[in-house]
C-alpha cells in the first residue's frame, strides 16, 4: 500500500492550533504521513504570541537532509520561515532533492499581529524560494507584501495574482477570509485563468491555524496524487468544515477543528 508523505518545514505552535502542530493534524486526518523540520519556536495561545526562538540554520539542514535521505516525501510544504539563513537552507534542500509539489505558505504575521518574519528575510523568500513553488497561498495581507500594493477590490486581485506569478511560483491562491464577501472566495491563477473557489462563510473567530491548515491540506492532496486545481478545491472543503467545527479553546481566538473529519 503506498503511503502519501509530506515534509512541513515550517515554526511550532507551543498552544497547538497553528504551525507544525496545525500541519500534522491535518495530514493525519486526511490519511497522509506528516514529517517535520522546525524552523522556529514560538510561544504562543489564543492571546498572541509571546516568544520566539529561531533553530540554527545548521540543524534545520540537519533535519530536512535526515528524512529526506531516509523517508522522502511526495510534497513540502513550508509555513513560518523567520530569517534569511532558515530560508536559504529551505532553498538548498529544495534544489538538492528536486523537490517539485512545493506549496509555500508565505506567514508573516501572527493572527495577533505578531511578525512572523524579518524585514530582510521577505525579500530572500520572494526571490531565492518563490521561483521554485508549485504553489505559493498568501491571505490579503500577504498577497498585499508579495504584490507590493494595496488590495482593495477584484481588479486589485487580479492585478496582485500577475504580479506575484512574476515572482515565479507556478499557481498563485489569494485567500478570500481576509475580504468583507458574504462568501469566503479563493482566487486561484495559473499564468492563464483565474479559478473562483467558493465556500459559505462561517461566523467564527475561531479561525487560529486556518491558514497552515488549508495550505497543509493543499500539500497533502498533492502528495496523493492530485492534481494542483483538485487539490485546492478538495483541501478548500476541508477548511471549511475545519472552521465551521471550530473549538472555542482560550480565551480569544480559537483554533479551527482539524479531526471534524475523522469524528
Amino acid at each position: 500500500m503506498r503511503v502519501a508523505k509530506v515534509l512541513v518545514i515550517a515554526g511550532s505552535d507551543s498552544g497547538g492550533g497553528a504551525g507544525i502542530q496545525a500541519d500534522i493534524k491535518t495530514l493525519n486526518s486526511i490519511g497522509v504521513f506528516a514529517m517535520t523540520a522546525i524552523t522556529s519556536l514560538t510561544a504562543q495561545n489564543t492571546q498572541g504570541v509571546s516568544g520566539i526562538l529561531d533553530v540554527p540554520g545548521k540543524f534545520l539542514k540537519k533535519q530536512i537532509q535526515t528524512v529526506m535521505e531516509d523517508i522522502g516525501a511526495d510534497a513540502v510544504k513550508t509555513g513560518m520561515l523567520s530569517n534569511r539563513d532558515i530560508i536559504e537552507v529551505v532553498v538548498e534542500g529544495v534544489k538538492k532533492y528536486r523537490i517539485k509539489n512545493l506549496v509555500v505558505d508565505p506567514v508573516m504575521k501572527s493572527q495577533t499581529g505578531y511578525d512572523l518574519i524579518k524585514t530582510d528575510a521577505k525579500r530572500v523568500l520572494v526571490e531565492r524560494l518563490l521561483p521554485f513553488a508549485l504553489i505559493v497561498t498568501p491571505n490579503r495581507l500577504e498577497a498585499e507584501e508579495l504584490a507590493s500594493m494595496e488590495i482593495r477590490n477584484k481588479r486589485d486581485i487580479k492585478k496582485a495574482m500577475k504580479r506575484i506569478k512574476e515572482k515565479g511560483p507556478e499557481w498563485v491562491l489569494i485567500k478570500g477570509g481576509h475580504f468583507k464577501d458574504d462568501y469566503a472566495v479563493d482566487y486561484l491563477y495559473d499564468g492563464d485563468k483565474i479559478y473562483k473557489i467558493k465556500s459559505e462563510r462561517v461566523d467564527t473567530e475561531n479561525t487560529h491555524g486556518s491558514g497552515c491548515t488549508y495550505a497543509s491540506a493543499i500539500a497533502g492532496y498533492l502528495a496523493k496524487g492530485f492534481d494542483v486545481l483538485t487539490a485546492v478545491r478538495k483541501a478548500k472543503r476541508f477548511i471549511y468544515g475545519a472552521i465551521k467545527n471550530s473549538l472555542s479553546i482560550g480565551k480569544r481566538k480559537g483554533p479551527v477543528n482539524h479531526f471534524w473529519k475523522v469524528r
